[in-house]
């Protein structure tokens, strides 16, 4: 009688291809031999394997190996033994789907010969050594609990810390529980908007990060831009805001066209607040950094109670530690570790308590006194190398900061920017700045950070700046 058609899934299998290689015992090799048919579907779900006892003849393998490998694969879930129906590969084995090729990503750009974005301070100075020392005498001594769920306002040796140095520093005014740490100032907006602590619309100055105004936009927060010259931000356009009651403002240096904010606008601000309820939220984002002169002191000094004050260490130390601060009138504490919530990530309490041991030990002091002369020494660099090569280009805004703006003939900024682009200089246009409903006249410049190039490498930099300069 000939042979009816038998599906596969039937056979015996006794011509088994298996690849018995690699390490391990002979039971183990021969499992993963298994394993790995069953994967690429050489024997698909339902497959019925041959008898230990004529598998191990054909292997010449000794019959408890093959049984033994069986009854752990049986075990794992990759076969099933029913008796009288012999070994056969679980149906729910799915063979291995081809691989999928994935899409294929964008090659990220090449990073640029000359590094001259703002904002970014000099990787290499990061004090390693420091850090690493406060790091090892804060968990030393750390007390238990700070290894427990942690506190959503930060931990209080990093607050008790800020409060001493930025009243010594900035003229802050506050105390630790008006503190709540948070991990930025992007964050920090997050939490005052997002969370709905405050609502819009919110005045801004006409020149600002769009980054900034993103995340307010995705908070469904309007901005309304001031007008910015010379003195910095009109603050006496504040009163003829209908609805607006929060101002942003970055009055020490004003980012990113480099002016300090008038005294008497520097008042009228915190007047208006006065007047209407309102806040001035004051983004001190390099106010240790004054080059000319000691730095101002922050605006929060004049009614805490009127003021939000918001920092962090992206400028003076990297903006790979995560840690910016808010210093807050006593009204919005409460709602702001609402909106933080008990299982908000906060920052790393690891970190919080190695800055604190850095603030108090005042190393951190002299760290910032250390940038500060090697910032001071770029910016005068440039201030000298343009003046003796392209006379005509003139540095707004006051020595301070990690930036300068570069103020360029009318119309020139597009071909600027391409022509640094064409020769791998990284730096902005001012324009990217601009507010998109200010309605102040706009000059053209570049964004120039002078503090991102290695020192080996920042002579060859602003070589390549002078020559993508338009001519005079």
């Amino acid at each position: 009688m000939a042979d009816s058609w038998v599906n596969p899934a039937e056979r015996l299998g006794t011509d088994l291809h298996l690849e018995l290689a690699g390490p391990g015992s002979r039971r183990a090799v021969l499992a993963r031999a298994l394993r790995d048919a069953v994967r690429d579907g050489r024997l698909p779900p339902g497959t019925r394997l041959p008898p230990y006892r004529s598998l191990a003849a054909d292997l010449g393998l000794a019959r408890n190996t093959v049984a033994d490998a069986y009854a752990e694969l049986v075990a794992e879930g990759w076969l099933v033994a029913r008796q009288g129906s012999g070994t056969r590969v679980a149906t729910r084995a799915e063979p291995a789907r081809p691989p999928r090729v994935p899409a294929r990503t964008p090659a990220r750009p090449a990073p640029p010969a000359h590094d001259l974005r703002q904002g970014r301070p000099d990787a290499s100075s990061f004090p390693r050594s420091a850090w690493l020392a406060a790091a090892r005498r804060a968990l030393h001594a750390a007390p238990n609990d700070a290894f427990g769920p942690g506190d959503p306002q930060g931990r209080p040796e990093l607050r008790r810390a800020l409060a001493g140095y930025l009243a010594r520093v900035r003229g802050v005014r506050t105390t630790p529980d008006l503190i709540v740490i948070c991990s930025g100032f992007a964050h920090a907006l997050r939490l005052l908007f997002g969370g709905r602590v405050l609502r819009g619309p919110l005045a801004v100055e006409s020149y600002g990060l769009a980054f900034h105004r993103a995340v307010l936009e995705s908070a469904s927060v309007r901005t309304v831009p001031l007008t910015l010259d010379e003195h910095g931000a009109r603050t006496t356009e504040l009163r003829a805001l209908e609805g607006v009651r929060a101002a942003l403002l970055t009055p020490a240096h004003q980012f990113p066209t480099g002016g300090p904010l008038h005294p008497e606008r520097r008042a009228a601000a915190v007047d208006w607040a006065r007047s209407c309820g309102g806040l001035v939220l004051e983004d001190d984002y390099d106010g240790e950094f004054r080059y000319d002169r000691e730095p101002v002191g922050a605006v929060q000094g004049l009614d805490p109670e009127r003021v939000v004050y918001l920092g962090s260490v992206s400028k003076s130390m990297s903006p790979a530690v995560r840690l910016g601060w808010m210093v807050l009138p006593g009204h919005l504490v409460a709602p702001v570790l609402d909106a933080k919530g008990e299982r908000e990530a906060w920052a790393s309490v690891t970190d919080q308590l190695t800055l604190a041991d850095l603030i108090e030990s005042g190393r951190y002091d002299r760290h910032v006194r250390r940038m500060r002369q090697r910032y001071r020494a770029r910016r005068d660099r440039l201030v000298a190398t343009l003046a003796a090569r392209a006379p005509h280009i003139a540095t707004t805004g006051i020595a301070a900061g990690l930036h300068a703006v570069l103020r360029l003939p009318a119309g020139t900024e597009p071909a600027a920017v391409e022509a640094a682009a064409r020769h791998s200089i990284a730096l902005d246009g001012l324009a990217g700045y601009r507010h998109p409903d200010a309605t102040m006249p706009s000059f053209d410049g570049l964004v120039v950070g002078y503090a991102t190039p290695p020192d080996h490498r920042y002579e060859t930099a602003l070589d390549a700046l002078c020559r993508i300069l338009p001519p005079a």
